[in-house]
């Protein structure tokens, strides 16, 4: 069997096989999870083992066509962002996996929908016919809308409603633009390699059009401003575990369909660059600042994705080499930064049931391994030198000083921000007294250090030595950057 269609199906066998086991059964259920998801990893870095990072091209490429009337095809394959992609999806999953041992009822059909999930966010990433990244795309809710309502908190019915209506409108949008580039394709094909090279012939006015469409479904995933209202109800309702995957996975699913997208049509871009340029600050500024204002650490982290999420539009939409770099780049960071914060946040609210900082006075006296993890979580938050967040910035902004020079001071305000919010969190868990019920909050178990410990390496190593990374994406982004530097 390919590669690629293997991943693709490890999650779902385990899905079938857990379906398999009876309901009493739960610790036979979480092991044969946790196996799946790192089965699915393993799996995937053996593929990264075997990727020529030197070659630009699409890489263990397969393709059956489904229907050649209608232009659709089984087609899937990677570049070098895509592998970074599926690096991410398949490690967040194994650690989200690793910390649903919360979950006490319906334990079954959880790790069902966690699997599926998986195997969804996956093949987002991986499709190369645009129908069928389209089907995998709209997949993701529906697991995702359970999760969320049998699930998550006192609100989760409203949250998950909420996150699948702005989600269904936006790829309504995404459709319609979809629809009109398979009818410029010469054989009406959903290919992107087809529309790829179809959406470049077509005039400037047309590329606006079709790219706002883009732009609106891709927006509300990223989440882009002010496109963005689901997002905190979503990630404060949701598990913990699920708000990994949601913050950690499905933001970036938005920001890789809009870099995808504006290959295709490299003159639109262009023509919304100063307007991609002042979404991205506005949203950068509006996400820290709702941020610091947020008592409620989940609300904080999420209203801080909004921010971090403002770097990589602002990366998009200088359309460089340096620019597109530090776009990627961030959507790795932030991707094991947020699933760190999460992981952090939501295994202290298991034991103490309230997420409200003021609560968390001194934690270091009673819980030095949480105020350990936590405090480098919060560094790399603000992109500290030495994290993964620092390298991302640091490109981000020289690819912004290229066209807009000193307004990139609006970018550091943004980091200022994030400063103010995670020097707060930290103080709250080092001073203050120690409040009578947190004196008896275990600390965390050696499953939970061993979670904590892979995504705090994670963002430290990619901080202090970026270069294999950075050599893994060059040549793709290289490829992606040229197509609009002979435009600009």
């Amino acid at each position: 069997m390919h590669d690629l269609t293997l991943l693709l199906l490890l999650p779902v066998i385990g899905a079938v096989l857990i379906a398999l086991v009876p309901a009493q059964q739960v610790n036979t259920v979480r092991r044969l999870a946790l196996v799946t998801s790192g089965v699915a990893l393993l799996k995937t870095c053996l593929i990264a083992y075997a990727f020529d990072a030197s070659s630009a091209l699409f890489q263990f490429s397969e393709e059956t066509v489904w229907n050649a009337r209608l232009g659709t095809s089984y087609a899937l394959a990677i570049d070098a962002i895509s592998l970074s992609m599926i690096l991410l999806a398949a490690l967040l999953t194994l650690i989200a996996t690793m910390a649903s041992a919360s979950i006490k009822t319906n334990v079954k059909a959880y790790y069902i929908l966690l699997l599926l999930l998986e195997s969804a966010m996956l093949g987002v990433f991986m499709a190369r016919d645009w129908s069928l990244f389209y089907v995998f795309w709209e997949l993701t809710l529906i697991p995702l809308f359970f999760l969320i309502d049998r699930w998550g908190g006192k609100n989760r019915h409203g949250a998950a409603l909420n996150f699948v209506l702005y989600t269904m409108g936006g790829s309504v949008f995404m459709l319609l633009s979809l629809l009109v580039l398979f009818d410029t394709t010469p054989h009406h094909s959903f290919a992107m390699a087809d529309m790829l090279a179809s959406g470049h012939t077509l005039s400037a006015d047309t590329q606006l059009i079709i790219f706002l469409g883009f732009l609106l479904g891709f927006g509300v995933k990223m989440p882009i401003f002010p496109l963005h209202g689901w997002l905190p109800l979503a990630h404060v309702e949701a598990p913990s575990a699920v708000s990994i995957l949601l913050s950690g996975v499905l933001l970036k699913m938005g920001a890789y369909g809009l870099i995808r997208s504006a290959s295709m049509l490299p003159d639109a871009v262009i023509a919304l660059q100063p307007v991609l340029a002042a979404l991205a600050l506005f949203s950068l500024i509006y996400g820290g600042l709702l941020a610091w204002r947020q008592s409620d650490l989940k609300a904080m982290i999420a209203y801080s994705s909004i921010s971090h999420m403002g770097v990589v539009l602002l990366g998009i939409a200088a359309l460089n080499v340096a620019g597109l770099t530090g776009a990627v780049m961030q959507m790795v960071a932030h991707g094991l930064v947020a699933g760190a914060t999460f992981l952090l946040i939501g295994l202290l609210y298991e034991r103490t049931h309230t997420r409200d900082i003021n609560h968390y006075c001194s934690l270091v006296r009673v819980n030095p391994r949480f105020a350990f993890f936590t405090t480098l979580a919060f560094f790399a938050v603000v992109g500290m030198p030495g994290t993964a967040g620092f390298i991302a910035e640091l490109h981000v902004i020289i690819g912004g000083f290229e066209h807009w020079r000193w307004a990139m001071i609006i970018l550091s305000l943004g980091v200022m921000i994030s400063a103010a919010y995670a020097i707060r969190t930290i103080g709250r868990l080092f001073t203050g007294p120690v409040h009578c019920e947190m004196k008896q909050i275990q600390d965390l178990r050696t499953t939970e250090m061993i979670a904590a410990s892979i995504l705090t390496l994670g963002f430290l190593i990619l901080g202090f030595y970026p270069t294999p990374a950075l050599d893994l994406i060059s040549t793709s982004v290289h490829e992606i950057s040229s197509l609009f530097a002979t435009r600009l």
